[in-house]
């Protein structure tokens, strides 16, 4: 998630087409595209608003990597310059000395296409961006980092079930994860129909595949539920209304709001999610869509903490891992954006 070409006003103003991660360096075991893993090396700047960034966030704590991989959360108000570090002491990352993750783009290639966007890897050393490709970094965290995995850590992306999660997680792309946003900010009553028809009708799917059976891939958490999560997690407080999602609300759908609790009360997933920076974000920059500001008073979050049952169909959530500990105190969502 970026900031747009001609400032936040933009939004809803001009046709919306996401843009390609420019830069997709992968940081792998062998190094190959001159990047190795490294404990300490690397930081990860995200958002806690932004699905995108989410994504790598969860992924990065079920895997256990908080020690190996260093995190940078920006403030969700990011402004025309791009995400800033306004929550860090001197509005500056401790780590990387900059005030906006422009900086770090900046020092990599200068001109750059697409814009500024979370999550992104940034080379601790020189303080140059290493990739902002969210599709294949929680992969490579997956699969690439494994020697600096948690003792117990999950099989996120299984090799014996990669096609069916590849196949699963590339219609919740289209639909539901980019769906939102092609509701959100289309620029016409056709063009917004279609997008939002497509979101409900994926929803639809995706309720009846989940009806029967605990995770969308197999009986262990995957990637897939990782994807499908960072959206159905932010849909009642900002998909339903600002994006005009507005068919039916999560908590009206049986299946999805029980199985969108199950992944929020597991280790790893609800400790991530604040929902104060989703809603600050989304309602006060998106001024096209949005020109008063004004950050809505709901939903009462109370319901994410209630029984779902979903452990009556069975699975295990981490397979033949452990859940992850607690977050480290420094990365504890504050009060105001729990339930």
């Amino acid at each position: 998630m970026g900031s747009a070409d001609d400032g936040n006003s933009s939004y809803g103003r001009k046709a919306f087409k996401r843009s390609k991660s420019h830069f997709a360096d992968r940081v792998t075991a062998d190094g190959r595209d001159g990047w190795p893993v490294e404990a300490g090396r690397y930081r990860l700047v995200v958002s806690r608003a932004c699905p995108w960034a989410s994504r790598a966030v969860i992924s990065r704590r079920l895997l256990g990597l908080e020690d190996a991989l260093s995190m940078a959360i920006a403030d969700p108000i990011q402004d025309d310059r791009s995400w800033r570090f306004t929550l860090d002491p001197d509005d500056r990352d401790p780590v990387l000395g900059i005030r906006y993750l422009s900086e770090a783009y900046d020092k990599r290639e200068s001109d750059y296409p697409g814009g500024v966007s979370v999550p992104a890897l940034v080379d601790v050393p020189s303080g140059k961006l290493v990739t902002n490709d969210y599709q294949q970094l929680t992969l490579d965290l997956a699969t690439e980092w494994t020697a600096l995995h948690r003792d117990g850590a999950p099989d996120l992306y299984p090799r014996a079930l990669r096609d069916d999660i590849d196949s699963v997680m590339a219609d919740v792309y289209e639909d539901v994860n980019n769906g939102v946003y092609r509701a959100g900010f289309a620029t016409g009553q056709e063009e917004y129909e279609e997008a939002c028809a497509g979101v409900f009708r994926r929803l639809d799917l995706l309720t009846s595949r989940l009806a029967g059976q605990r995770y969308l891939v197999g009986d262990t958490i995957t990637e897939a539920d990782i994807r499908l999560f960072t959206t159905l997690v932010r849909f009642d407080a900002v998909y339903h209304g600002h994006f005009k999602c507005n068919r039916w609300k999560l908590a009206e759908n049986e299946v999805l709001w029980a199985y969108v609790r199950d992944l929020y009360q597991t280790p790893g997933f609800g400790d991530t999610v604040d929902f104060d920076h989703i809603k600050r974000h989304y309602y006060q920059v998106h001024t096209g869509i949005n020109p008063t500001g004004i950050v809505p008073l709901g939903p009462d979050l109370a319901g994410w903490l209630t029984p779902h049952h979903r452990e009556e169909l069975g699975g295990r959530p981490f397979g033949d891992g452990t859940p992850p500990g607690p977050p480290p105190p420094q990365e504890q969502v504050p009060a105001r954006g729990r339930p």
